[in-house]
């Protein structure tokens, strides 16, 4: 029974591997083996390679300076981050949350079973992404350093990692848990934390040569510091070369936490499922309802569509955080942006101002919330067809959704720019119309192709957002057009000027919005109605 639940609480995680959407039947042994296979080895080879050339740059400069330990000290502790952060999320829908919580208890099956089942999956995706850390580095530092006493005290330290973030998933997963039924709005979390998770990594891998080198020349002195105030850091990291002592402190002080959880959870792991996920009464409150009109209506929904999904906000609609950070990033780093700029493009007038007018319409083509609207509609197309609106109506709603999304945020930047450029009058108009008039364009250019090409058979909202031939063709293609405008005036649009030359692109723009919206009212609205 153990294995059967083992195997389905790893079906879930992995269902794509498991199950073909495409063919709608279940994948062969052959098939699994090789998905699983191609996942570990991309893994392993993209994010441990980089882990890897991190570790030997770092080993390196430590292992001649005899603080192995410190080196054990640094990389342990990005794999307990990574490993928690990348299993902290599935530990709290699994072990806390999970939606058959209920059915599995009315079963007879032994809790005990349920909750080994559950504690097992927990522990081996951890250990994926910390031994994705922890791994290479000890391979590094075997090559570098080798020795017997090495090698063993490398891998008892990667075990030790391992039940480390074992033990923080589980008392973090319920933090988790906790916090995430008070929220109202659990797709807006999940969004800022996956956006201040990307932020650090960036920040870090930015900035980690400089990192290493500071640390570099500064290790005796950090060394000795750990020692002195926070001994217990110095323990752990001694682990990793081989320190029987601090491998012994370390081994008992796990084993000691390791039991005390897993006696706490056996006690109490039925209340703890099923009062987490109990919904409580709330207070009723009466409100009036507003009249809307037809079209507030169906853009409520579309919004409502966008910020009830995470992966929707995040694949889709990244730009309306972006554009904000853009134009804050030219007020702050203006002059420095803009001698840049003067250097690349010196003897050409007013490069700069077409070159950010480009960089604005690119960071805008990260908003595509209008290329799979209407596969998002999946299943539930009927609702919007029995709907009492025109089917352009439809459209239209996902269309003003999307320029909402973009122009919103990109005048807040076009403000920061015009601060920070001071063009002429003509400039400064052309450079605001050309990038808001290609918001427009775009919304309508990834709509058309939504239209073109729906895929209404998925089962994982994932399928039309990242992986539709739609949202392919609008956000690759739609690069094309601000290269085009910033290469043209490059090449020969500086002759007649930086107002005239985005001025040509604002015309192609409203023209080519303007013959895609009469598509999607005629032919568009034709298609949508007999999907």
């Amino acid at each position: 029974m153990l294995k059967v639940l083992l195997k389905k609480q790893f079906a879930e995680i992995f269902r794509n591997y498991f199950y073909d959407p495409k063919k709608n039947r279940t994948r062969s042994r052959g098939g699994v083996i090789a998905m699983f296979a191609l996942f570990f080895i991309l893994l392993f080879g993209v994010i441990g390679g980089m882990f890897a050339m991190l570790s030997l740059s770092l080993c390196e400069g430590l292992a001649t300076q005899g603080l192995g330990w410190l080196y054990f000290l640094v990389m342990g502790s990005l794999s307990v981050l990574l490993g928690t952060f990348g299993s902290v999320f599935n530990t709290y829908s699994t072990l806390y949350l999970a939606k058959d919580n209920d059915f599995l208890f009315s079963m007879p099956i032994p809790v005990r079973t349920i909750l080994t089942a559950r504690l097992l999956s927990v522990y081996l995706l951890g250990s994926v992404y910390a031994l994705l850390v922890i791994a290479p580095a000890s391979i590094v530092y075997w090559i570098l350093s080798p020795g017997a006493a090495v090698v063993i005290g490398s891998i008892l330290f990667s075990l030790l990692i391992t039940l480390i973030v074992f033990l923080l998933s589980c008392a973090l997963g319920y933090a988790v848990a906790r916090i995430s039924l008070k929220l109202k709005n659990k797709s807006v979390a999940t969004l800022l934390v996956s956006i201040a998770f990307l932020v650090l990594y960036y920040v870090f891998y930015f900035r980690a040569n400089d990192l290493i080198r500071l640390l570099i020349a500064n290790a005796a002195l950090y060394g000795e510091r750990i020692r002195g105030s926070a001994y217990i850091l110095y323990l752990f990291g001694a682990v990793g070369v081989g320190d029987p002592i601090a491998a012994a402190v370390f081994t008992a002080a796990t084993a000691l936490l390791c039991f005390l959880t897993l006696r706490l959870l056996s006690r109490s792991f039925i209340r703890i499922a099923t009062s987490t996920g109990a919904a409580r009464g709330k207070e009723r409150r009466t409100r009036e309802a507003r009249q809307k009109s037809a079209g507030a209506a169906l853009l409520s929904k579309e919004a409502g569509r966008f910020v009830s999904s995470a992966n929707y906000m995040l694949n889709c609609g990244m730009a309306v955080l972006l554009l904000p950070a853009c134009g804050i990033a030219l007020l702050l780093k203006g002059p420095d942006i803009l001698q840049a700029l003067g250097g690349v493009f010196s003897g050409i007038p007013d490069a700069a101002a077409v070159m950010i007018a480009c960089a604005i319409c690119m960071v805008a083509t990260m908003n595509s919330s209008a290329a799979p609207s209407v596969s998002l509609e999946g299943k539930s197309l009927w609702l919007v067809q029995s709907l009492p609106v025109k089917p352009f109506a439809v459209l239209l709603a996902k269309l003003r959704l999307q320029i909402l999304l973009t122009l919103v945020p990109t005048v807040f930047c076009l403000i920061c720019a015009v601060i920070r450029l001071r063009p002429g009058a003509a400039a400064g108009a052309s450079l605001s119309a050309v990038c808001l008039i290609f918001g427009v364009f775009e919304a309508a250019f990834g709509l058309f192709w939504g239209v073109r090409m729906p895929n209404l058979a998925w089962t994982n909202e994932t399928v039309p957002i990242k992986q539709s031939g739609s949202v392919m063709i609008t956000t690759f293609t739609s690069w094309v057009f601000p290269v085009l405008m910033g290469g043209g005036y490059i090449l020969f649009g500086h002759f007649i000027g930086a107002a005239a030359w985005m001025g040509i692109f604002c015309l192609a723009f409203a023209a080519a919005a303007a013959a895609l919206i009469l598509w999607l009212r005629g032919r568009g609205a034709e298609i949508l109605s007999s999907l």
